[in-house]
């Protein structure tokens, strides 16, 4: 696993997992925010632009991202976030080791799973996937993430990177993902937030995460989508993760 830092290794750390399909840059201005104060560690996921391991499981991504804590960072950090995959991951590191951090930030995080879309998968990329490197079809599918255009570059760039195994096993790790009881003996501060423009199967994913262990909080974020929160306004994301250091 390959990993990107902002910021003093002498400051407490920060460890922010991006979405599925994207990579590091999905926190950059985030971490630029806060590498005064912080050090922000950006993996990039197994089997995206810019690993050195296919995608296997979410789980064994979990489990190499706790080997990596315990090899460089002595067991634990001060906060973890992560977005949709990356906050499926979050969520299996804290089950996976209960006091792995001390906050938690677990951002649009689906936990309900599909069968229908799952088995779509790889019929749907089977035949549409070498339309990735036409620009035109990625500006498109860009579109539809609504992200802030500044972005393209860096996604298109990414996304033409990713092999076809790789997209397919992400993709279905991500539809099939279920909540461990382990969950419930985290010891972290863990705040959950959804955007108000999210599918049903995100919102009602954010209550089940809460319902699980009930010492979660969450928020709602009116009229945003997914992603919006931490790749479209990055200070307010930011200063969300400073206030969370400072009221635990």
């Amino acid at each position: 696993m390959q990993f990107q830092e902002y910021g003093s290794k002498q400051n407490e750390t920060i460890l922010l997992l991006h979405g599925g399909g994207l990579s590091w840059w999905n926190y950059r201005e985030a971490a630029e925010l806060l590498q005064a104060d912080y050090h922000i560690i950006l993996p990039v996921l197994d089997g995206h632009a810019g690993s050195d391991s296919p995608f296997t499981t979410i789980e064994e991504n979990a489990s190499r991202i706790i080997s990596f804590i315990d090899e460089h960072l002595h067991g634990s950090v001060l906060l973890m976030g992560g977005l949709s995959l990356g906050g499926q991951i979050l969520l299996e590191i804290l089950s996976q080791r209960k006091d792995i951090c001390s906050c938690a930030l677990v951002e649009s995080a689906c936990v309900i799973p599909s069968r229908l879309t799952n088995a779509l998968i790889a019929p749907a990329f089977g035949s549409s996937y070498g339309l990735i490197r036409n620009r035109s079809f990625a500006r498109m599918q860009f579109r539809s993430l609504h992200m802030k255009p500044e972005l393209f570059e860096d996604y298109y760039r990414d996304t033409c990177l990713i092999q076809k195994q790789d997209m397919i096993a992400f993709l279905r790790a991500n539809t099939s993902y279920t909540l461990k009881d382990a969950f419930r003996e985290s010891s972290a501060e863990i705040h959950v937030y959804v955007g108000d423009r999210e599918t049903r199967t995100v919102r009602n994913s954010a209550e089940i995460i809460c319902e699980m262990r009930p010492a979660c909080t969450l928020h709602h974020l009116k009229d945003f989508r997914h992603g919006d929160f931490s790749i479209n306004h990055p200070d307010m994301y930011a200063a969300t993760i400073q206030q969370m250091i400072q009221d635990r």
